[in-house]
């Protein structure tokens, strides 16, 4: 496939090695030094756009895709709560968009696990729910979008808490998401289930870049020739928690 790779930092460089290890040819990058070129040939003839950049921009560079008719994959956070506004527009040009607050397939193992175990939880009244997420110093946005999804799916399912917080205090109907920002840390995601006499923990630990990569790249390869909006559920398709 021909692809548009839209942000050039730590994660476009990873995904551009994965794009070319699988066969793709990369027939632009854009950044922030040349974001002219999005009115250039090379970009409105991609196949796919492939955008990783951040929260300020990322909604805009969406909807530039749209403009030149381009399916585009995003793995930008911090820009979710313009998702409902983004969705209607893609629907209504009749466009594409596969987005996900993480493409790693075992992040989105976690997502499944924890979604199954909240729903367990909801009968053990007795124990209480914290979410920690640590990440690297360079990341823009707090509390991460992944833990955000993890602790949305606890919300929906554990009939004791309404909504979250990422700062104390903490009500009894809140779930608290601790945020760390350390070193390079590349991304850890931790739900605790505590209670007077035990601890239920899951935990996921990204040992690289690369996994968030290659579901990238996948979500590229699954979105081309496809109109409508599209999540990691729909290309893993898992069975078994599901319902």
């Amino acid at each position: 496939m021909k692809i548009a790779l839209i942000g050039y930092g730590k994660m476009g460089r990873e995904i551009e090695k994965i794009l070319l290890q699988r066969n793709h040819s990369i027939d632009i990058i854009i950044d922030k030094e040349n974001i002219s070129e999005f009115d250039s040939f090379e970009f409105r003839s991609a196949e796919v756009a492939i955008e990783f950049t951040g929260p300020q921009s990322a909604a805009a560079n969406i909807l530039k895709c749209f403009d030149a008719n381009i399916p585009v994959v995003t793995g930008s956070t911090g820009w979710h709560h313009q998702l409902e506004y983004i969705s209607v527009i893609c629907l209504e040009k009749k466009q594409s968009l596969f987005y996900a607050s993480n493409f790693s397939p075992g992040v989105n193992i976690l997502f499944e696990v924890n979604r199954h175990l909240s729903e367990i939880m909801n009968h053990f009244s007795d124990y209480n729910v914290v979410i920690e997420e640590i990440h690297h110093v360079h990341k823009l946005d707090s509390p991460s979008g992944t833990a955000i999804t993890l602790a949305n799916d606890i919300v929906m399912n554990l009939e004791r808490k309404n909504g979250w917080v990422n700062n104390l205090p903490v009500k009894d109907n809140e779930v608290f998401i601790r945020s760390v920002r350390e070193n390079e840390i590349t991304g850890e995601h931790t739900i605790k289930y505590d209670s007077s006499v035990d601890c239920i923990e899951i935990k996921h630990s990204a040992k690289s870049r690369k996994g968030f990569a290659l579901g990238a790249v996948m979500a590229a390869e699954f979105l081309a020739g496809k109109k409508g909006i599209y999540t990691m559920k729909d290309l893993l398709k898992f069975s078994g928690f599901t319902k």
